[in-house]
């Protein structure tokens, strides 16, 4: 079930709000608490139902796992309960990554062992779970909490509520367990709050807004740069990078803003997964603002544990590599998305090199520097093979620099240098709109306060209820669309 689906907004958001609270005024706190779980899991099955016992297996498994770890602290001595907790944590994050390996990474193996070797097996073809990426890191995120004694109890209701909550479930952001279930059981959360229903509505209104008008406009000039022009000129293949960068962040980012928003609708705080981070100034800055939780993930379960910066400076270049290449590998099961991880490790490692040489550098020159290399990676990100890629790539910085032909009487002189002119953006479909959404969408990313920022400030006023109903019911106008959100194939 879509949240850019008159389904969710009209009949499954209404329902669920309305029997979640009832049952709480009733001091029936189980029950909303299992209600919650059911309609999460409803809202999971509504894809596809055949993945249904995958989740619920994996919340078993984790849980019978976390539980086992925590026992073991009252049963065992220290000397040997470390060992036993150790070898059944590892056993808990082996058995998720096993489970994500073969849905998400089993055919790019087949099809890398066939290149390889020469064998010529078959292909399996597996359909990939929708949210087994985000559920999975969730999980064992939880487990490597419980063994570091950061989980202070053991309820599997409430666990199963932790993992299944719906405003997260498949696109995130990834979880704590510590910081969602004292939420949960929060007696002041149990009632309706006015407030943060204001603030839900508007910042839902601002999410749907973002990927209904926003991304699935510059969508449609991505898909056709990348997976339809056989060429492209310079304009239109920057004009096609672009559209896929803006079509990303405000894709996500309205997803995220919806999830926030909904989960504020049952007084629940989700963390915020992005600040601007088309506004950094670095390579760093930019994984501190995007994807603020799969970098917090990155940070606290892979790179500290490999040592982080405490073992020289080789070797934290060498674990900063390595984070970011598994982070590439996340997103999914091809070599482009090994490239892209592989082209962030090293601006990461260049940039930690810049600074430990002391040297500096003017804003606005930091900031065209990220902004150009993150858009360049993304190419690598959304194409589907090595050619697309390069011909997107190729076009950037090789493409004949083609002018619309009205412009021709007045600047002709160009033509000294080698512009063209003709008809403008043509592989783009003629759309000369296509500029003037990219230079709207490239002031919204530099200037335009984020929607963390916009709700902070939000106040109950004619001004905020009219600016939220108009970008409603304009995104409501739009709901026939129904495109999926980009992050669902991760």
């Amino acid at each position: 079930m879509l949240f850019n689906s008159y389904e969710f907004i009209f009949l499954f958001l209404p329902i669920t709000f309305g029997i979640y609270f009832w049952l709480n005024k009733k001091r029936l706190t189980q029950a909303s608490k299992a209600w919650m779980v059911f309609t999460s899991l409803f809202f999971y099955s509504w894809w596809n139902i055949l993945y249904l016992p995958l989740i619920l297996g994996s919340i078993l498994f984790n849980f019978t796992v976390g539980s086992s770890i925590s026992k073991m602290k009252e049963l065992q001595s220290q000397r040997r309960k470390n060992i036993s907790q150790k070898a059944l944590l590892s056993f808990g994050i082996i058995s998720n990554i096993l489970l994500l390996g073969y849905f998400k990474y089993m055919d790019f193996f087949i099809a890398n062992t066939n290149t390889v070797l020469g064998t010529h097996w078959d292909l399996m073809h597996i359909l990939l779970p929708l949210g087994i990426s985000f559920f999975t890191f969730t999980q064992i995120a939880y487990l490597i909490d419980t063994y570091r004694n950061e989980v202070k109890e053991m309820d599997y209701l409430n666990y199963t509520l932790f993992v299944t909550f719906f405003p997260h479930l498949l696109a995130g952001p990834i979880l704590h367990h510590k910081e969602m279930m004292p939420q949960f059981d929060a007696i002041r959360n149990k009632a309706i709050n006015y407030k943060n229903i204001s603030a839900g509505i508007f910042l839902f209104s601002v999410g749907l807004f973002k990927k209904v008008i926003i991304a699935d406009t510059f969508a449609q000039w991505a898909v056709i740069g990348f997976d339809q022009a056989e060429t492209l000129d310079r304009i239109e293949a920057w004009a096609t990078s672009l559209s896929y960068t803006f079509q990303l962040y405000f894709d996500f980012s309205g997803y995220t803003d919806m999830a926030l928003g909904v989960a504020l609708l049952f007084n629940i705080r989700l963390p915020i997964n992005f600040n601007s981070p088309y506004q950094a100034l670095n390579i760093q800055d930019f994984w501190r603002r995007w994807h603020i939780t799969l970098s917090r993930f990155l940070r606290d379960y892979i790179y500290i544990p490999l040592g982080g910066n405490r073992k020289g400076e080789l070797h934290t270049y060498a674990n900063l590599f390595t984070v970011f290449l598994i982070g590439g590998l996340w997103h999914g099961a091809s070599w482009m998305f090994v490239i892209w991880g592989t082209l962030h490790g090293v601006a990461i490692v260049t940039h930690r090199a810049w600074q430990q040489m002391g040297l500096s550098m003017n804003k606005w020159l930091s900031w065209f520097i990220t902004f150009n290399f993150v858009n360049i990676a993304w190419i690598f990100f959304r194409a589907k093979d090595w050619d697309q890629a390069i011909k997107v790539l190729n076009g950037m910085f090789f493409g004949d620099i083609v002018f619309s032909e009205n412009l021709e009487k007045k600047f002709f002189f160009l033509k000294n240098i080698g512009i063209e002119f003709g008809q403008f953006t043509t592989h783009l479909g003629g759309h000369t709109s296509t500029m003037v959404w990219i230079a709207v969408g490239l002031i919204l990313i530099v200037t335009a306060p984020n929607s963390n920022t916009l709700v902070r400030a939000l106040k109950p006023t004619k001004f905020y209820l009219l600016v939220t109903v108009i970008v409603a019911v304009y995104s409501f106008l739009n709901l026939a669309k129904n495109s999926e959100f980009l992050y669902f194939n991760f």
